[in-house]
């Protein structure tokens, strides 16, 4: 780097528009969607930006999109293999989970998704809210640190029960 610059204020790169594939083994994994995406390589911890947002779709083995997920901003530090995804971030996974937070952690190491934001969680069965989370980066397993939230009862569980 030349004297005076910075290398973790200068982008090593600036693309628009971008539309990539990752892939894994040969095998293509996601989608990623931005309108702008800044690599800062040169600095003590390298890292990525999204700032004017990111949508990701997740790919099973026959390239079916099995999940999306969109964030106002991202950013992706290289070394770590960890992600921070900020403001109204939405995860949709099929058949029809729906996780929504305003800032959140993968783990791509420890394959583990986690933040202490509000998250609101909706399937088939049941709506779940509370204050931070943590689940396998599947969203198959999860546990919400405080929850709250509402779910449907049979009437008749508590046919006959005493009222106090």
């Amino acid at each position: 780097m030349a004297a005076g610059i910075n290398p973790d204020t200068l982008p090593t790169m600036t693309t628009v528009n971008i539309s990539t594939l990752i892939s894994d083994s040969g095998i293509t994994q996601y989608k990623i969607l931005a309108p702008l995406w800044k690599v800062y390589d040169e600095g003590a911890d390298p890292y990525w930006i999204f700032p004017k947002g990111i949508y990701l779709q997740k790919y099973d083995r026959k390239l079916r999109v099995i999940a999306t997920i969109a964030a106002d901003s991202a950013k992706y530090f290289k070394n770590r293999r960890l992600w921070r995804l900020d403001g109204n971030v939405e995860v949709n996974k099929k058949p029809k989970d729906l996780f929504i937070t305003q800032q959140v952690y993968w783990d791509q190491d420890r394959r583990e998704v986690y933040s202490d934001s509000f998250i609101h969680i909706e399937n088939a069965t049941h709506v779940l809210e509370g204050q931070g989370f943590r689940s396998n980066e599947e969203f198959t397993q999860y546990n919400v640190v405080k929850p709250m939230g509402i779910f449907p009862v049979n009437r008749t569980d508590f046919e006959g029960a005493s009222r106090p």
